[in-house]
Parts: structure tokens; sequence; C-alpha cells
């Protein structure tokens, strides 16, 4: 056996490595950014509730893009979630997270994919190659489940998008999975908001 045809694996995996590092570098460097130049100020409830009752398309739209970064850097959904409600009530509120929260994960997903690739798929790993091969035999079932499950979970559209998944197949299993769980928090969210006389 030629010996250069043993060392394949190795290269691919050092391959995969290599995009897991780089995936994990700029994760940190947005993370540096976000910590370093007041952003986070622009992540509260109230910031986010007080922009939407401001201006409802520029504070939707403003909605849209620091839940789309929140999500890059593990800010949880719910307090996005939570905003909108709390602004524009459980069925408005609920539908302006849904178009966020379905926006988020697809630019998520882009941006990971373009920084680190399939990185997970060409790793030499039993356990990765096995979870795989399920994701590949029913893509859209079973990132509709991971999202009724884990809705926006950062970590989920990371290894999702580092996974090989076609964005098709992600964008429908994403948008058939968000509903149901969305709702149910909305609900939550309004009754907690009626309760203690907050809207």
């Amino acid at each position: 056996m030629n010996p250069e045809t043993k060392l394949l694996p190795s290269v691919s995996a050092m391959s995969a490595y290599k995009r897991l590092l780089a995936v994990l570098l700029f994760l940190g460097l947005l993370l540096a950014v976000f910590e370093f130049s007041g952003l986070r100020d622009h992540f509260s409830l109230e910031f986010l509730r007080q922009k939407i009752l401001d201006n409802r398309i520029s504070g939707l739209f403003i909605f849209v893009l620091v839940f789309a970064l929140g999500n890059l850097i593990q800010i949880p959904g719910w307090v996005f979630l939570a905003a909108a409600v709390l602004a524009l009530g459980k069925t408005w509120g609920g539908l302006a997270t849904y178009i966020a929260a379905s926006v988020s994960c697809a630019i998520s997903f882009l941006v990971i994919r373009f920084v680190g690739g399939n990185a997970l798929r060409q790793l030499d790993n039993r356990i990765a190659t096995r979870i795989l091969a399920r994701l590949d035999a029913h893509p859209v079932a079973s990132i509709l489940l991971l999202r009724v499950l884990f809705q926006t979970l950062p970590a989920l559209n990371y290894a999702l998008a580092l996974s090989g998944v076609r964005f098709r197949a992600y964008l429908l299993g994403t948008l058939l999975g968000l509903p149901l769980p969305i709702a149910v928090y909305c609900l939550f969210f309004d009754y907690l908001a009626k309760t203690f006389h907050l809207i």
C-alpha cells in the first residue's frame, strides 16, 4: 500500500481541526468586540422592547439584526422573545420572533459554514459518523425535532452548519420546527406579563 494513502485520513482530520479552530477564534473575536465595544447595552430586554415601541419598522429591523448577532455570541433566544411579547403582545410578538429567529438561524449557518466548512464530517470519529449518518437519512425531520427541543440554541446552529447538511434541509427543518416552541414561550411570557402587570 502506498504510504501516502495512509496519511490521507490524518490530513483530512488535521484540516477539520484547523477549521474548527478557525470557528472558535472567529467566535472569540466576535465576543471580544461585543464585550469591549459597548454593544452589550443593546441586548437588554428593556432596550429591545423600547426600540420596538419607539418605531415598529426600524425597531423590528434592529430586533432582527440584534437577534442574529446575539445568536452568534450565545445570547439566549428567550430574551428576544420576551421583549417582542412585551412590546407587541403574544401574537405579533410571536410572529416577529419567528421571523427574527429564522433569519438568525440562517445567518448563523451561512457564517459558520463559510468559516468552518463541513469540518465535523471530516473528523475520523465513530460517534460523529453515526450521528451524521442519521442526519443524512432524515435531514429535515431531524432538524425539525432538534428545533422543537432546542429552538435557536447557538451550539446547535454551529454543529448543523459544520455537519455538511444542505442549507435547504436546514432552513426547511428550522422553519417547520420553530413555531411550536415559540408559541409555547409566547403564551408563557404573556401569562407572566399579565400576572405581574408588565403590559
